[in-house]
């Protein structure tokens, strides 16, 4: 059961102290590459490791990692997990806020790039002062919007503001808060202001899942289902099933095990009963799911 604090300040979704259980099996059943994994891990430890101990000039970390890809990859539960796995390997008394950005727009002007400084200069640097903190942007473009993209008459002059609001408020934490580390992610890099991702640590793009990495997420849905209905991990011994990996390729993780979910629910029997499921079944609802791609 994860614990919440209660949180009444704008722009905060939810603040937890980890480790968290579902933040750790986020971070074992997400499918990426284990150098990704490996890489994204030791990059967080050393933000705790390094920072406040060295001048920032010579050595210029910001304490952001930002993670890039097409929607559906996994980035959110990737820097959940990574939080998780950061606490733990450090052995300390973390919290973990995650922002939710949308809740900072304002058509008032003025008003976005105030709310973006309380958030970031008053809450945030409330709770890193506590003690380690890490914080989760997600969908970071709400809040930092490539200015260089903006016009300024189709845009209000607030928009332009709160960008720089969140990078002055960056700066500003990165050199009072050394045990701070934000985790940013984003489905569309070019909508991000390049300052941003030049003060970012690790930039770590997240792919789609190449071939094995779709059997492997394939796999573990289906196992996860015959848990409850045995006769489904039948399935992946037929001998369709090969082919309703190939069929995958191309897929995002999430499409991929929503494709399983469909495939339970192709028809009234199957619903009663996914025991019946076939690699039949699986292929059919796969297929359908790339037609529907855009």
């Amino acid at each position: 059961m994860r614990t919440i604090e209660h949180m009444d300040y704008k722009g905060i979704l939810s603040c937890v102290k980890l480790p968290q259980k579902d933040f750790g099996e986020q971070w074992e059943k997400i499918v990426v590459p284990q150098e990704v994994r490996d890489r994204l891990l030791s990059q967080a430890i050393l933000e705790f490791t390094l920072r406040g101990k060295v001048s920032q000039t010579s050595v210029p970390l910001h304490g952001l990692i930002l993670l890039v890809g097409p929607p559906g990859t996994g980035k959110t539960s990737l820097a959940r997990g990574l939080a998780n796995s950061t606490a733990q390997a450090l052995s300390g008394s973390f919290r973990f806020i995650e922002v939710e950005p949308h809740a900072l727009a304002s058509a008032a002007l003025g008003k976005s790039q105030q709310a973006v400084r309380d958030l970031l200069q008053k809450t945030v640097a409330e709770y890193a002062a506590q003690g380690p903190l890490i914080v989760l942007l997600d969908e970071v473009e709400t809040l930092a919007a490539d200015r260089r993209r903006l016009s300024l008459e189709a845009n209000p002059v607030d928009v332009h503001r709160a960008t720089d609001a969140v990078l002055a408020s960056l700066d500003h934490l990165a050199a009072q808060h050394p045990q701070l580390l934000f985790i940013a992610t984003t489905n569309f890099p070019e909508a991000v202001d390049a300052a941003l991702v030049s003060r970012a640590d690790l930039v770590e793009v997240i792919e789609n899942p190449d071939k094995e990495a779709c059997r492997a997420i394939l796999s573990d849905t289906l196992g996860a289902l015959a848990e409850r209905w045995p006769k489904i991990a039948q399935v992946m011994k037929q001998r369709q099933f090969d082919t309703a990996v190939n069929e995958c390729v191309g897929l995002d993780g999430r499409e991929i095990r929503k494709a399983v979910v469909t495939a339970c629910a192709s028809s009234k029997e199957l619903a009663l009963d996914p025991n019946l499921i076939t690699s039949e079944d699986l292929l059919k609802s796969i297929r359908h799911t790339r037609k529907r791609k855009p």
